[in-house]
């Protein structure tokens, strides 16, 4: 005697909750991605290359990097290392961690949604400024502007949007979420303060 079995049978459902842990790690891997790639032209920028800089870069920087000056270089360098600090932590934010490790990934993950999203919309706001001619800048600034309203804008937010939906998975698949959610909440406190001081100071 045959015995059929249906492709249900064969093949059992996928519980909710795996589906869910798999999802969550998405945001985790969308942050390690954004953070490798955009460490990139920071270290080809500290070793001399100029790829994409000439016409997407300030003018001003430009300058500091063709003219190897030494503490800007060290700026690219440490700003390149940043980012695959930032690329470790959404790595770290895709599955459950140890308590303190938890909770640093997770400040971490906190404060660089608010400083990404923050300088991605400051970028956006003042290229549509200038694009409505509400705000004027020199005349051969307004395609470096264009290219911070429709490529380092929109960059910095999408970062900044991963950063926080990472750090929200994380938080909800931890036992004690109202003690992570309270470190993810002071480090974006603390990354609002050092951006609305950078407004303030005209600093960063």
């Amino acid at each position: 005697m045959t015995i059929k079995h249906s492709l249900d049978d064969a093949v059992p459902p996928v519980p909710s909750w795996a589906l869910r842990l798999r999802l969550g790690k998405w945001p985790g891997f969308a942050v390690a991605a954004w953070g490798f790639l955009f460490a990139v032209p920071s270290f080809i920028w500290a070793l001399g290359g100029t790829f994409g800089a000439k016409s997407t870069v300030a003018p001003s920087l430009m300058n500091l990097a063709h003219e190897r000056v030494t503490w800007f270089l060290a700026v690219l360098w440490v700003t390149g290392f940043l980012k695959l600090f930032g690329a470790l932590v959404g790595i770290g934010l895709t599955r459950r961690r140890g308590k303190w490790t938890g909770r640093l990934m997770v400040f971490c993950g906190g404060g660089a949604a608010v400083l990404l999203v923050w300088h991605g919309c400051l970028f956006v706001v003042h290229g549509v400024l200038v694009e409505a001619g509400a705000r004027a800048v020199a005349p051969d600034l307004v395609g470096l502007t264009r290219w911070y309203l429709c490529l380092w804008g929109p960059w910095f937010i999408a970062g900044g949007l991963a950063f926080a939906a990472a750090a929200t998975h994380y938080v909800r698949r931890h036992d004690g979420r109202r003690e992570v959610r309270l470190y993810g909440s002071v480090g974006a406190l603390g990354a609002l303060l050092l951006s609305l001081a950078s407004v303030v100071t005209g600093i960063g």
